[in-house]
């Protein structure tokens, strides 16, 4: 059935290929990807797409400009191997926070990023919880943007937290936080962060709206980096009376100092999928703390199959 869908993986997350490959049953495609003395990488296909459906699973996490490069230069050689189509499944977009100009002199990385992808041969992008929503417009290729918003509230429908109420860990990430309450039948609480000087020194200062003394809190947002907002939230939460407090995110990139923060805040559990591999000696620093990683292969790969297959995507989120 799949005889010209050829799906390759990077070396950024292979293991989310092989899942996405399984639910697909068709074999994950061979390709050679190693660096040379000087720092060079090379990719080698091992078998011919031409006219074939090709997908490349690689999300940019760290180190993100050796995966992008890798991205970049696996893109090239099926453009010149003339594959029919090249669809980039990108399911971390690195660099998705210089998404505009918000300073004198600065670049808007986010961009060029969706110009080399577009230049080195992409025919359609695909890529997961977009961090800003305007990063679509800088393609000129197809853009699939696919949540985990539904598999994340899912979870924690079928956990059934009680007297739970969702907390958006900023004002940023308000609409985020309503969506999410409202998918889970709950009050929503903003953790309001603004800067006051006391003593000529600039201090943090952390407000409540909303009520959460006695209840279960869920703190919803995109990501968790360096996860000091994470940790700040959670001690934040629990002196304001909160029993206990989960975190809920879809990327989980835990970029140091994160996972000791993460293993030191006191959360009950931290709720991510794999859209980027959490490496073992991350685990072990939040050995204090339940992880839940879901999968997303299987949402992954109902998304492969429809643009196979010419299926509209948009349907599976309306049934």
């Amino acid at each position: 059935m799949y005889e010209d869908l050829a799906v390759f993986s990077g070396t950024a997350n292979p293991d989310l290929a092989r899942e996405i490959c399984e639910y697909l049953g068709c074999p994950l495609r061979g390709a050679d990807v190693f660096k040379f003395a000087n720092d060079n990488t090379f990719v080698r296909l091992q078998k011919s797409v031409r006219g074939q459906h090709a997908f490349i699973v690689q999300p940019t996490c760290a180190p993100v400009n050796d995966n992008l490069m890798e991205l970049l230069i696996m893109i090239d050689a099926l453009r010149r191997d003339s594959a029919a189509d090249i669809t980039a499944v990108v399911t971390y977009y690195g660099y998705s926070r210089t998404d505009k100009k918000d300073q004198p002199r600065v670049p808007i990385t986010a961009r060029l990023v969706a110009d080399m992808i577009t230049v080195a041969g992409a025919t359609r992008f695909m890529t997961m919880d977009l961090h800003a929503d305007q990063i679509q417009g800088f393609f000129t290729i197809p853009v699939d943007d696919i949540t985990a918003f539904h598999m994340l509230s899912g979870y924690f429908l079928q956990k059934g937290v009680e007297d739970a109420v969702v907390v958006a860990p900023d004002v940023g990430a308000t609409k985020l936080g309503r969506d999410f309450a409202e998918a889970l039948r709950v009050p929503l609480a903003i953790i309001e962060k603004r800067r006051e000087r006391r003593e000529g020194k600039k201090t943090e200062v952390l407000s409540l709206i909303g009520e959460i003394k006695g209840k279960n809190a869920i703190i919803f947002d995109d990501e968790i980096d360096t996860a000091g907002t994470v940790r700040d939230a959670t001690k934040f939460l629990k002196s304001k009376g909160a029993r206990d407090v989960y975190a809920c995110v879809t990327h989980a990139l835990l970029s140091q100092p994160g996972p000791e923060r993460i293993n030191e805040s006191g959360l009950t559990e931290l709720v991510v999928t794999n859209t980027v591999p959490i490496a073992e000696d991350k685990r072990e620093k939040m050995k204090d703390v339940k992880v839940t990683v879901l999968s997303v292969a299987p949402l992954l790969g109902e998304v492969i199959r429809r643009i196979y297959l010419g299926i509209s995507v948009g349907e599976m989120f309306n049934e």
